[in-house]
């Protein structure tokens, strides 16, 4: 070989290495892990509430009221020119997590109390510039509406269903066939629930009954904790408020709840197809994104 052609042979392996190495991290991209939780670093607060960011590039704020006000206290979270997301908040001064899902920019994090009827004051406001370590992070915490923790039944549960599987894509097969075909829905919680519910993921799991709201919870909680990016999002399917589950896999997001047919995924709505027994009514229906509207990702 001479020369000229060694040195192309050198050339085109170096550029084939870089294009492998640079498609390997597209592909682990999300492959960021959650870290341990830190609080007091920074902090805005008054004698009313405190908003803890020293999780901001992490994508999430910890909040707690201090006002002693009894009444019904909230939390709004809203980006600059983006979608405003409301939230009970407790009134015993104890902290929760509450995520920021809409990508990095300006946000504006406030506490309301209640005064009277459906009139709130603000008890505390600040604004935030946002730009995230990755923007995977707020799909992998454990935040209000998914809420576990390493010692949760939630969590244990699915590293027994996911050992030995090396993808994720066998791994959310394995968590969504769990749910779908041990879970039954409740329907007499559904026409009963009251607004504020809250899931409690380990209570869910261990009655292996309950709402859409509930069946979400828990899959997420189980994806997340196996480090794998998912939305628990919350909308209308055809015109019925819903909840559904989002799942980053295989270098793309999984818009609407997922289904895997062997070779490919599809739409798929796990209370509908667990409720319906997967029948082939079912399955056309939530293989539809027109009959999904999101309004909000947690």
């Amino acid at each position: 070989m001479n020369k000229k052609k060694r040195i192309a042979a050198v050339l085109l392996a170096a550029a084939l290495f870089v294009a492998v190495f640079a498609g390997a991290s597209a592909v682990a991209a999300h492959r960021v892990s959650a870290v341990e939780q830190k609080s007091g670093v920074l902090v805005y607060a008054n004698e009313k509430a405190s908003i803890d960011a020293s999780n901001l590039a992490e994508g999430y704020l910890l909040i707690k009221y201090t006002g002693g006000n009894k009444n019904r206290i909230r939390v709004q979270i809203m980006k600059e020119n983006g979608v405003t997301y409301t939230y009970d908040l407790n009134n015993a001064g104890t902290v929760e997590n509450f995520p920021l899902t809409e990508g990095n920019g300006t946000y504006t994090a406030r506490v309301l109390e209640n005064t009277s009827g459906t009139k709130y004051a603000i008890a505390y406001s600040t604004t935030l510039n946002l730009t995230l370590r990755d923007a995977f992070l707020p799909y992998l915490y454990s935040n209000q509406y998914v809420k576990y923790d390493k010692n949760s039944a939630v969590v244990k549960q699915a590293a027994t269903l996911v050992a030995g599987k090396t993808t994720d894509a066998d791994k959310l097969k394995a968590v969504y066939n769990y749910v779908v075909d041990n879970f039954a829905y409740d329907y007499d919680k559904a026409a009963t629930v009251q607004t504020g519910y809250l899931p409690s993921v380990d209570h869910i799991l261990s009655i292996k009954k309950g709402i859409c709201f509930d069946y979400a919870a828990v899959m997420t909680a189980m994806l997340r904790s196996q480090n794998i990016p998912c939305k628990l999002v919350v909308g209308y399917a055809d015109t019925i408020y819903h909840a559904w589950v989002n799942v980053y896999v295989d270098g793309e997001w999984i818009e609407g709840a997922i289904y895997f047919e062997g070779d490919k995924w599809s739409l798929m709505d796990p209370t509908f197809v667990s409720s319906g027994a997967r029948s082939e009514q079912v399955m056309q229906f939530v293989g539809n994104t027109k009959n999904y509207t999101q309004k909000y990702a947690y």
